[in-house]
């Protein structure tokens, strides 16, 4: 599902990030325009990062050409003397982008594939390793989609010691930092159609399965990819709005559209009634088609069915119930709007800055790869700010950077002090500041 977000959100992120971009350039030994640096000796600074995306695989990982300078970037930030928390908001460990037709684990397990993530990553995870080990710097990490169902034990396998913050439910945590409660930094994926952890669908076919629709999006994606097709080898069957089938299949035409536009976007050399899908991961143990994803009908206006996630677009309040949603997305907006960047940014306003029962004043997400700093106001009028991580991946479709990162600064006691919130770029060992803004919290 980045993908399709990527490919939609890159019509608006140049306008939209370009707008707020500073193009503050930091030189790496300027103590005055360290972006690590809070001009005194206190270590307080917090560091966000996301959307790593680290593959087994360095053949097809979206993150590789990028790896040196992610090792040197973490190295900046263990020598930085401010530093406190390095927090890594999800899609750390990448076990969606895979191409189909490739068996993730091997024939193995997660606990093996994680392994590989190592290996392949080597010199990044070691330099995670060693802020660890050095305790001076916490290394928090929050899960995300495309490391929805790695377990906890699997990632402190990679990095012994790291602070994990989970709620009860796999795939989804939030955190506020100690002594920041006004803050808070999660993925984003837990408002999303095709990317929040799905326990009620596939039931039958892989019990206990919480995997969205994303995951074999993200796969046919990385196929994509990988084959560097341009041409599609087949046709999708047109469907016809079911008029008097009511609610639910009018969310399961919407459910298709999706698909149709993704499916276009991103052709494939295999025909769409070839099992290329290889599973084996989180209960399932079959090879599927595309076909298998996308709604059917036997007769134009007829009932409309799918193999694949049947029902889901009926279960998306449960979902949300589940996944710890405050405020209910309407299953019609959910499902329309699952490859919008600006509907997981609005969601920050929706869920924390315009609900009544958040505290909540600072936001971070990652999610999109479409880095950016948006100021707005809660219900009591308060200045609030929604940052958005960006992306550590090679080549990066939602927005006019990669390698990005959010520096956030606590205020200090003097009243006219305030908490900064910044965003960076990293390339060529010099440091950009994209945006900036600050709140008295």
């Amino acid at each position: 599902m980045k993908n399709l977000m990527r490919i939609f959100s890159v019509l608006f992120a140049t306008l939209v990030i370009t707008a707020s971009v500073s193009c503050k350039k930091s030189e790496p030994d300027n103590p005055e325009n360290d972006p690590f640096s809070n001009g005194g000796n206190e270590r307080n600074v917090i560091v966000v990062i996301s959307d790593l995306h680290l593959g087994a695989d360095l053949a097809y990982a979206e993150c590789s050409e990028n790896l040196t300078a992610l090792e040197n970037f973490l190295e900046k930030v263990r020598k930085a003397p401010n530093v406190k928390e390095l927090i890594i908001a999800g899609d750390l460990l990448d076990e969606w982008y895979v191409p189909a037709n490739v068996n993730t684990y091997q024939g193995k397990d997660q606990t093996d594939f994680v392994g590989r993530i190592a290996t392949s990553n080597k010199d990044v995870v070691d330099v995670f390793n060693k802020i660890i080990r050095e305790k001076k710097i916490t290394v928090t990490y929050v899960p995300g989609n495309h490391d929805l169902t790695i377990t906890s034990e699997n990632v402190n396998l990679v990095f012994p010691g790291i602070n994990q913050v989970r709620d009860n439910e796999q795939g989804i945590g939030t955190y506020s930092p100690p002594g920041m409660p006004a803050l808070a930094i999660e993925h984003g994926h837990r408002y999303n159609f095709f990317c929040a952890p799905d326990p009620y669908s596939n039931q039958d076919i892989a019990p206990g399965t919480i995997t969205p629709p994303g995951y074999f999006f993200t796969r046919i994606a990385a196929l994509h990819h990988v084959q560097d097709c341009h041409t599609p080898n087949d046709t999708m069957p047109e469907l016809t709005q079911n008029t008097s089938g009511g609610l639910s299949q009018g969310l399961l035409f919407i459910y298709w559209n999706v698909w149709k536009w993704a499916i276009k976007l991103l052709p494939v050399e295999n025909k769409f009634d070839e099992n290329i899908i290889v599973t084996n991961v989180d209960g399932f143990t079959g090879t599927y088609s595309i076909n298998d994803l996308l709604p059917y009908q036997a007769t134009a206006g007829g009932e409309i069915d799918v193999h694949l996630f049947r029902g889901i677009q009926d279960t998306w309040d449960q979902r949300q119930a589940y996944n710890h949603v405050p405020v209910n997305i309407p299953a019609q907006q959910a499902i329309a709007n699952s490859a919008s960047a600006d509907e997981t940014d609005n969601q920050a306003k929706i869920q924390y800055f315009q609900n009544p029962n958040s505290d909540k004043r600072i936001v971070v997400f990652g999610h999109t790869h479409d880095a950016k700093i948006i100021p707005s106001e809660n219900l009591q009028g308060q200045k609030t700010i929604y940052a958005n991580s960006g992306t550590w991946i090679d080549h990066n479709n939602a927005g006019p950077t990669t390698m990005n990162f959010v520096v956030i600064q606590p205020q200090k006691a003097d009243a006219a002090s305030q908490t900064k919130i910044k965003l960076y770029n990293y390339q060529g060992e010099v440091f950009t500041q994209m945006a900036a803004d600050s709140l008295r919290l």
